[in-house]
This record gives structure tokens, C-alpha cells and sequence, in this order.
């Protein structure tokens, strides 16, 4: 579903924890590290759309997770015409976004890379906030500055993590997950 200028519709997840450090996943046999994002299907809304690819992409229930908040308005990146398919090519100029920052209310141990037959994901870590911009591919960076931008302030309209308490595993006290 690509919509008259060219973008598919997506959804962005940054997901934080308690210390407000953000998930940032591994891609699959890539050297390739992000923010899960995925796809809107025809009929669904942005938030069906993220929490359906946070369980596929990350193996979160909704019950493991608040919303935080979202972006107001769409963001939009192109994709550089070496990086997309042939047979989108003339149409296809890029993904226009609408983020979301939830906060993890359920365990580490929640999260499961392999919920999905098709995994995006082989490894994953926690961020510093801002890390992950300079950190994506370049055509990314401007999105992902401006969508923490606009989410950082609900960072901390949510001080405390509520529901189950916090526990953080002795050796993945530094984020390190691969």
C-alpha cells in the first residue's frame, strides 16, 4: 500500500525502559542495527500496526508495554533508488512514519526475538536515548532525530515505571544482549 506521493505507511516503536534507555534491535545476519518499525496493512490503524509488529518483531504482548505517546504527523525518509526493489521503482520513493514510544512494564525475559517464523532481529541491547541517531543508516538519521524529539517529553511525564517492578539480570546490566 503505497500512497499517491510514494511512501508506505509505517510505524516506528521506541521502546524504553525504566531508565529510559531505548531498544535498539539487530538486524538479521546484518551488521544493521534499529528501531522495530514495520508496515500498516490495509484497514489497520498505526496503533494495531505497532503492536502487531512489536509482537512479531520483539515478542511483547500489549500487557508488556504503555503507550508513552506517538508523533503527531507523519514522518517521511526516502530510500536511496540502489536500496529498493526493481519492480517499485517510479513509485516508490520511501516510508512515511508514525512513532510511537511505549515504556516496557513487563520483564526483559518478555522480550523474544524468534515470536515470528520470519525474525528481524538476531540480537538486541539498550541505547542511550540519543545514540540510535547517530547510529542507523544515514538516510534514517533525520527521522529518527525528529521523532525523539517530538517523544522526549513524555519520557518524563511517566517518571516511574508502574506495574511489575523493574528487574534488570545481573549480566545484562550493561544492555548487552548479543
Amino acid at each position: 500500500m503505497i500512497d499517491k506521493d510514494g511512501y508506505r505507511p509505517n510505524v516506528g516503536i521506541v521502546l524504553c525502559d525504566g531508565r529510559n534507555e531505548v531498544f535498539w534491535g539487530k538486524r538479521v545476519r546484518q551488521n544493521s542495527w534499529q528501531f522495530p518499525q514495520g508496515g500498516i496493512k490495509s484497514g489497520e490503524s498505526p496503533e494495531q500496526a505497532m503492536f502487531r509488529e512489536l509482537q512479531e518483531e520483539v515478542g511483547l504482548m500489549p500487557e508488556h508495554v504503555r503507550i508513552l505517546g506517538r508523533t503527531r504527523d507523519w514522518l517521511r525518509y526516502d530510500v536511496p533508488r540502489e536500496w529498493v526493489r526493481r519492480e517499485w521503482r517510479g513509485h516508490y520513493r520511501g516510508q512515511k512514519q508514525i512513532w510511537f514510544l511505549l515504556r516496557l512494564v513487563g520483564r526483559e525475559c518478555d522480550v523474544s526475538l524468534r515470536a515470528s517464523s520470519h525474525p528481524e532481529f538476531d540480537a538486541w541491547r539498550w541505547n542511550k536515548y540519543w545514540d540510535p541517531v547517530d547510529a542507523v543508516v544515514a538516510f534514517k538519521q533525520d527521522v529518527y532525530r525528529l521523532a525523539l524529539e517530538e517523544l522526549q517529553r513524555y519520557l518524563y511525564t511517566d517518571a516511574a515505571p508502574r506495574g511489575r517492578s523493574h528487574f534488570r539480570h545481573p549480566l545484562r546490566a550493561q544492555g548487552s544482549h548479543v
